[in-house]
């Protein structure tokens, strides 16, 4: 009978005909591989065969097959379409579409305004008196006197009421250029061409604000014989960024994009 180790080979001493005994704490298990709790791989390594929830690529990793948010305002690619949040992928307005919902807000202005004339001018027509119908009365006469006080009151009348159908219509024009945008995003004009104009950061309506602005900017403009407003309706040519901005645009924070 053997006291001594019979098996010199043997890496963990043990008495033949005992069982194998595990290595020592904290010492890797030579010849007796590791095994990871099910489910759960090794620290340091993907777990192969355990997939990811879908749409959640692995931390510090990027997400095949899911592609990154844009921010808002986006363009893609110089290729005339937008990202825009609220609408998605959009195209961009062309300064054709652009300038045909103008001219044809100009056609309603002009119909409006060719309507309210002749009935302000037969109004204001009617309602004068010139001293040419104070000749029927004795000069110096009261009633001369009263007929030619009339007549310069009537005078006055006339261009006051001029001044006023430049006010009315001018006020039309705001609520109707204003209104629209702010309210629908669209005139007649640009509903008819589907364009419409929206906020870059959410793709609404500009709302009162931005839509005032917006507006403002080019009346301000015909201060200067009119070029100042045509200036701004064509400076999206100018913008280099292929939002196709105009200055109005930049101020206000909108840009113009197709509907269909």
């Amino acid at each position: 009978m053997s006291f001594g180790d019979p098996n010199p080979n043997n890496p963990y001493g043990q008495q033949p005909g005992q069982p194998p005994q595990g290595p020592p704490p904290g010492q890797p298990g030579y010849g007796y591989p590791q095994q990871a709790p099910q489910g759960i791989p090794p620290q340091g390594q993907p777990g192969y065969g355990y997939p990811q929830a879908p749409g959640i690529p692995p931390q510090g990793q990027p997400g095949y097959g899911y592609p990154p948010q844009q921010p808002g305002g986006t363009l893609q690619a110089n290729n005339g379409y937008i990202n825009v949040p609220g609408l998605g992928t959009v195209e961009v307005a062309t300064m054709g579409r652009r300038l045909g919902a103008r001219a044809l807000d100009g056609v309603a202005y002009g119909i409006l305004y060719v309507i309210f004339s002749v009935i302000g001018i037969a109004s204001l027509v009617g309602a004068s008196k010139t001293v040419d119908d104070c000749s029927d009365t004795a000069y110096g006469t009261a009633a001369h006197t009263q007929c030619v006080n009339d007549a310069a009151s009537a005078s006055v009348g006339v261009v006051a009421g001029f001044f006023g159908f430049i006010a009315v219509f001018a006020l039309i024009a705001l609520l109707y250029e204003w209104l629209m945008v702010s309210i629908w995003g669209a005139t007649l004009g640009k509903m008819v061409l589907n364009v419409k104009v929206v906020k870059e950061s959410t793709g609404q309506a500009p709302g009162l604000g931005a839509g005032f602005i917006r507006w403002i900017l080019p009346m301000v403009g015909s201060l200067f014989c009119g070029l100042g407003t045509l200036l701004v309706y064509l400076s999206p040519f100018f913008d280099n960024s292929g939002k196709l901005q105009g200055w109005h645009d930049r101020a206000g924070s909108t840009i113009v994009v197709k509907t269909k």
